[in-house]
């Protein structure tokens, strides 16, 4: 009966473990991967077109929320993103996202801002900052060279 009773408790404790380690994963996930549900949301200006984005929740966006409004002139690579070097370092926390979605905001390093328009699979880590809720017209919008963007918050939906 000792040796039931020891294995059952060995179970239970097995049992508490997993769970804590699975609730301590699930909160390292949504701090970078969990969108913000707060009104702020950040607006993005390209010529005449506006996207809404929605910001994920870590602390690379409130730093980079800080440096908001900015106008910044990015620059084309590979046919399916713009980038631009951010004069200071933001706290950064990559992984890789697998696949990239159009619309996606990240940082790449510490400082390089890039704006994706395509979908695409990537074997490179970045930290994801905002996600762009509807991306009608972005192609359009992003496909011709460098371009002039502006980003500012807003608390339109």
């Amino acid at each position: 009966m000792k040796i039931i009773s020891a294995f059952a408790m060995c179970l239970i404790c097995l049992q508490i473990f997993a769970c804590a380690k699975h609730i301590e994963n699930d909160s390292t996930v949504n701090q970078n991967n969990t969108l913000y549900t707060d009104s702020m949301k950040l607006k993005i200006t390209i010529g005449n077109n506006i996207f809404i984005a929605a910001f994920y929740d870590n602390a690379s966006v409130t730093a980079f929320r800080s440096l908001l409004p900015m106008t910044v002139n990015m620059t084309e690579l590979n046919g399916n993103e713009k980038y631009f070097d951010l004069s200071n370092n933001l706290p950064a926390n990559a992984s890789n996202p697998g696949t990239i979605q159009a619309g996606d905001l990240m940082l790449y390093g510490s400082n390089t801002l890039v704006l994706f328009y395509k979908t695409f699979s990537t074997t490179y880590g970045y930290t994801k900052l905002g996600h762009i809720d509807n991306t009608m017209g972005l192609v359009g919008a992003l496909s011709s060279g460098d371009v002039t963007i502006t980003y500012e918050l807003t608390n339109q939906k």
